[in-house]
């Protein structure tokens, strides 16, 4: 099979794409999984480069997210509630390949109305902008939301849901182009450029001088989004894609009674596995709805292209989820559904 093969820590551009890689193995929990679609996230640059917390021994294949078919092959664990040729999509090391293995914890159904390209940036970014907004920061219909980097993969969900659950929406982003994306994709209300001077009084000035209910933050702004935050504000850090761990001004912390939470969605499997069911049955619902869908990069990548694609995420040209295209659908399977 084709794969994306790590021997050595490397930056993603001088990986090569492995033509004759062994098929994985699945263990007693897992099924082997036919990937037709992956999708490309900023962690997996550091993981080639050994710059990320989860590091695999080598050899070991990149990518984490991915959307496919149960393979025919398969073994089925024990309680494993699918069966070969099923579509589904999760979260396994190795996606950048033809086939990946995964537990059968680690997977969900792919709804029939959702596309493979669509299902492969499913399982990481949703729940996490769902909880974020709603199982942390209870957001209310009339609060407003303001969402940083909002044009990437999370933050355009997160758009998208505090606008289903009734607030009003201030995209930020760093570019004219990102913003239009917020506003066409996402529905934003009001969009804001974080790169001008002072963009913090343009925020204050939209919401008549009261400040933002919440702020939704992937990417390490919060100390500057305190400047526009509202009293009993509540921030959420959701990780720091810029690459700083921020330190906060406690004293405007106190001054404005605000709430600083953070939302870390993968722990929820050890901690908290009872949440994960409900939190997916409200986003599939929302899909269902057609109040959310997935927002996907304009271009999508085929496999040999998947490197060029990190490049191009690495170089914060994209947004929405970048999806690698694996394999096309079989015309077959489709008409069974």
């Amino acid at each position: 099979m084709r794969a994306y093969v790590v021997n050595e820590y490397v930056h993603p551009s001088d990986l090569r794409l492995v033509p004759d890689a062994p098929v994985p193995i699945p263990q007693s929990d897992e099924v082997l999984v036919d990937v037709y679609s992956s999708a490309l996230n900023f962690f997996d640059i550091l993981q080639a480069q050994g710059r990320y917390q989860i590091k695999p021994s080598f050899p070991f294949t990149l990518g984490a997210e991915f959307a496919g078919r149960i393979a025919n092959d398969s073994p089925i664990p024990e309680g494993c509630r699918f069966r070969p040729g099923d579509r589904v999509f999760g979260s396994t090391q190795g996606c950048f390949a033809d086939k990946v293995v995964a537990k059968c914890t680690s997977i969900n159904a792919l709804p029939d109305n959702l596309t493979f390209d669509q299902g492969a940036g499913l399982y990481l970014t949703w729940p996490t902008s769902y909880e974020a907004l709603v199982g942390r920061a209870d957001v209310k219909p009339g609060e407003t939301v303001l969402v940083n980097a909002a044009a990437g993969g999370v933050g355009v969900a997160a758009v998208q849901i505090a606008k289903a659950l009734g607030a009003m929406v201030i995209a930020a982003a760093g570019s004219q182009s990102k913003l239009d994306i917020c506003k066409q994709y996402g529905g934003a209300d009001y969009v804001v450029d974080y790169t001008k001077p002072n963009w913090q009084k343009e925020v204050l000035q939209i919401t008549g001088g009261k400040g933002v209910d919440v702020i939704f933050d992937p990417i390490g702004k919060i100390a500057e989004s305190l400047k526009c935050i509202a009293f009993k504000g509540r921030a959420l850090v959701i990780g720091f894609a810029s690459g700083v761990i921020e330190k906060l001004p406690l004293n405007v912390v106190l001054l404005k009674n605000v709430s600083v939470v953070g939302l870390h969605w993968g722990l929820y499997a050890e901690k908290e596995p009872s949440r994960i069911p409900l939190v997916w049955k409200a986003v599939f619902d929302l899909f269902a709805s057609g109040r959310i869908k997935p927002v996907l990069y304009s271009r999508v990548y085929s496999l040999e292209e998947a490197m060029e694609g990190l490049h191009a995420l690495e170089r914060r040209e994209t947004w929405g989820k970048v999806i690698v295209h694996v394999r096309d659908e079989d015309q077959k399977a489709v008409a069974r559904l």
